[in-house]
């Protein structure tokens, strides 16, 4: 049975969700299967996606696609570049913790003091996509 995979981390802006999907295109290379917000809203219109203004409607379904799908996984790969763990990566590490599940994070290297709690969550930090793949196997194993 392939793992399940739920991908997290910021969706602000064109880099981060690339550098997201290049972590799928990657783990799903690897035989994983995943669950990477941006892409994988079945059910949510794209047109729902791009207003400013979002229903409470939309806002409660994507919340509970992406609640089911965290549900689901084995294990989270978070993102956590950047000056600060984003709030909604954060919270879905909680989660994840909460559930006795791994956490893999992908912090790309950079020297930065960032939310400890946060941090304690963490199973293994790796500094790029290459890495992720062992450290998946050593927290499943």
């Amino acid at each position: 049975m392939k793992k399940k995979v739920y991908i997290a981390g910021p969706l602000f802006n064109q880099h981060e969700r690339q550098y997201l999907e290049d972590i799928a295109k990657h783990l799903e290379s690897n035989g994983l299967e995943c669950f990477l917000p941006h892409r994988d809203l079945k059910g949510v219109e794209e047109s729902e996606l791009t207003t400013t203004e979002m229903s409470q409607e939309t806002k409660d379904k994507i919340f509970s696609i992406d609640l089911n799908a965290l549900k689901s996984a084995d294990i989270t790969v978070a993102l956590i570049t950047g000056w600060d763990i984003d709030s909604g990566t954060s919270a879905e590490i909680g989660y994840t913790y909460a559930r006795n599940k791994p956490i893999i994070a992908v912090d790309a290297s950079e020297r930065r003091f960032r939310n400890l709690f946060v941090e304690g969550m963490i199973y293994k930090k790796v500094h790029n996509i290459g890495q992720i793949i062992t450290a998946i196997k050593e927290a499943t194993s």
